[in-house]
């Protein structure tokens, strides 16, 4: 019995130690999947912009909540790709709203991994439509099977995802390459 108890304990922490090593690092930091979504992304160089957004629209202390949150996190690169001067509007106090909406946009509710994302485009054909925390209707889009999901928003971009599955306390990030927008 006692070697039972060893050999299960022993598994259980090689399996552990196999799940923190297997979460990727972002934007050149280690992300911890003891931690919340805003104190990973905090770490990540590749993350300032959505951080600042995140701040500005007065949803952090909602993301550091229990969730589970799946978040489809934009890099700075993204947001650098929109219109010129987007990114400093959103951020003025008389536009919270209208970021609050956007942000809300790259939430989805519940922890969805990248392999559960195929599988629902894989069984609808390719595509499937999924609805957001902040009530956008988005599309996943895998050509094939195997092919990369992407995520088609409301106004037709598709954003590619680079990094998926990094393990949260309370969700998981998918990093994408795209700000995606509601439709207008």
């Amino acid at each position: 019995m006692k070697t039972l108890i060893a050999a299960t304990l022993s598994l259980t922490t090689m399996t552990a130690g196999a799940a923190l090593a297997q979460n990727p690092m972002v934007g050149g930091a280690e992300m911890f999947p003891d931690r919340n979504i805003v104190e990973n992304a905090m770490n990540s160089a590749d993350h300032t912009t959505l951080v600042a957004a995140v701040q500005a629209a007065g949803l952090a202390e909602t993301l550091m909540g229990e969730g589970p949150f799946t978040v489809l996190a934009p890099t700075n690169e993204a947001f650098a790709a929109l219109p010129d001067g987007t990114v400093e509007s959103l951020l003025e106090p008389e536009n919270r709203e209208q970021l609050q909406t956007i942000l809300g946009c790259h939430v989805i509710p519940g922890e969805v991994f990248y392999n559960q994302l195929e599988n629902m485009a894989q069984a609808d054909g390719g595509t499937h439509s999924f609805e957001t925390v902040g009530g956008c209707t988005f599309t996943l889009v895998q050509a094939a099977t195997g092919a990369p999901v992407t995520i088609r928003d409301g106004m037709g971009n598709s954003a590619n995802i680079t990094i998926e599955n990094v393990d949260q306390s309370n969700g998981v990030i998918h990093v994408i390459d795209t700000v995606l927008m509601p439709a207008m």
